[in-house]
């Protein structure tokens, strides 16, 4: 049913992964599915914001949070499942959306907390990807 299955994490935040994490990974092995695992880098937003940092700043953070997915990989996905990490770079619901495009996966497993009175009004990136996916999207609740 599935060939292709992207997850979505946030490495600093361990509730946008820890519950799908099992879920996403029995699919991957029942299916024999290859697993995409993104975290995205947010991009700056305003370019006058970027020079508060120093120059390259971006370039290693991106470096950083490549080995520091590799290293989660390494630790939380069984050897037997097919899986490849990406690091991406920019608006995290749209660089998703992108990646999701790109690889050609059949469903995207995501996260989500519950929501708060803030996300009715801006929408968390979970709610943007489950609006705008060409894919399916299997969304797991955080009990918290």
């Amino acid at each position: 049913m599935f060939n292709k299955i992207l997850f979505p994490i946030d490495l600093t935040d361990e509730a946008s992964w820890q519950r799908s994490l099992p879920i996403v990974t029995r699919m991957a092995l029942d299916y024999g599915a290859e697993l995409h695992v993104v975290s995205v880098l947010p991009d700056f937003g305003l370019s006058m914001v970027g020079g508060f940092f120093k120059e390259g700043f971006e370039k290693e953070a991106l470096k950083q949070l490549g080995d520091q997915l590799r290293e989660w990989v390494g630790a939380q996905i069984p050897p037997a499942v097919n899986v490849k990490p990406h690091v991406l770079h920019g608006s995290i619901y749209a660089e998703i959306m992108r990646a999701a495009d790109r690889l050609n996966v059949d469903v995207i497993v995501i996260g989500a907390h519950r929501p708060e009175f803030s996300d009715y009004l801006l929408g968390p990136n979970a709610a943007r990807v489950v609006r705008h996916a060409k894919q399916s999207v299997f969304v797991v609740r955080d009990d918290s």
